[in-house]
């Protein structure tokens, strides 16, 4: 949806700012991609900060931003649910809208990785990672099962926003895999399996949808408008899987050859570099000729570009590619401009009321 730069409609008939339920009632699932894509922020800024330590107090910052943004928007989120269950439930059977339901469990686990590698601590961390690795498999299954057992899905609905139930399913090993080390007895044992669950569900899911994906671009009508960020989803599966798997490996508990799996990661970036120009060409194309409106799917901008940024500077030292590592911080510098941009529309558009209708 459009944020205007100035309103100039008389106050006397200007729209009232709308209500706590009214917000609640119309509360959009994808408004945690804002929370995904912030954390992805700090994450890949608090790497670059061992190079560069003046970004240390910013990577921070931007950790407890992450952390009260998280807690204002679960407010609504949660009321939504206890209030207007019927509109929650009409979202979740929505053909498009659905998909976008695990960003809140995805932001949990995404919150996880921000307490233990920025904030130093396990215990938050754990509580966010066991609460959002159910959550995501709870999702998973719901979105998924309703468009497996129906019919009201079409070709005209698939975009990459499909991949977010799967992408949920591969980030649990982003914190999960470190956090085995803070866990002990039965508690290890289970996490562990949670995590080889979720990364061999959610790459098997990727690599079906990818191909669905791919028919659509090729023979259907392209995703232009609201739905233009969608695009850039395909890189958040090319970055999380390639750290996920590196995340588990050293932490199996038998002995795993590291090279074949580092030679595939770097497969899957390389996929990634080519998605990532394919991906800036079409959201050129679309803002030349007048398709790309700010709406809150901007944040679909920001999460997978993060997550490919934090995969090049985990691969590049791996690799030794210095390419790999001029790659991970460019798409940091695009990350920072693309996150400030669509904060700064996005606060314009909550200060006018604009975006809750």
């Amino acid at each position: 949806m459009n944020v205007p730069a100035m309103d100039s409609t008389p106050a006397a008939t200007r729209p009232a700012f709308p209500s706590f339920a009214e917000i609640s009632r119309g509360f959009a699932p994808g408004w945690f991609a804002a929370v995904m894509g912030s954390g992805a922020l700090a994450l890949t800024t608090h790497t670059l900060s061992g190079r560069w330590p003046a970004l240390a107090p910013p990577a921070v910052a931007l950790h407890w931003f992450n952390v009260v943004l998280f807690g204002l928007l679960a407010v609504p989120w949660l009321n939504r649910w206890l209030r207007f269950r019927d509109a929650a439930l009409a979202t979740l059977r929505h053909p498009v809208q659905a998909s976008f339901y695990p960003t809140f469990a995805i932001a949990m686990l995404v919150l996880a990785a921000q307490w233990l590698v920025i904030g130093g601590q396990a215990g938050p961390a754990l509580v966010f990672w066991w609460s959002g690795a159910a959550l995501v498999f709870l999702f998973s299954f719901a979105v998924l099962f309703r468009m497996f057992s129906g019919e009201h899905v079409g070709l005209e609905h698939v975009t990459p926003a499909k991949f977010i139930p799967a992408v949920g399913l591969v980030v649990i090993p982003l914190a999960g895999g470190p956090l085995l080390d803070h866990q002990a007895g039965a508690a290890r044992e289970l996490a562990l399996l949670v995590n080889v669950l979720g990364l061999g569900a959610g790459t098997m899911m990727y690599l079906g949808l990818l191909g669905l994906t791919l028919q659509r671009k090729l023979l259907a009508a392209p995703a232009v408008g609201a739905l233009t960020p969608t695009a850039w989803i395909h890189l958040a599966p090319l970055g999380v899987i390639p750290l996920s798997l590196l995340n588990l490996l050293d932490r199996l508990p038998f002995a795993v050859p590291p090279a074949p799996f580092l030679f595939l990661s770097l497969l899957l970036w390389s996929f990634g570099v080519w998605w990532l120009l394919m991906a800036g060409l079409l959201t050129l194309a679309a803002r030349r000729a007048g398709q790309l409106p700010f709406a809150l799917s901007w944040w679909g901008f920001t999460f997978p570009l993060g997550a490919f940024a934090a995969a090049s500077l985990r691969l590049a030292p791996a690799t030794g590619i210095a390419g790999v590592d001029a790659v991970g911080v460019a798409c940091w510098a695009l990350l920072v401009g693309l996150w400030s941009l669509t904060l700064r529309h996005t606060l314009a558009g909550v200060a006018s009321g604009a975006i809750f209708r």
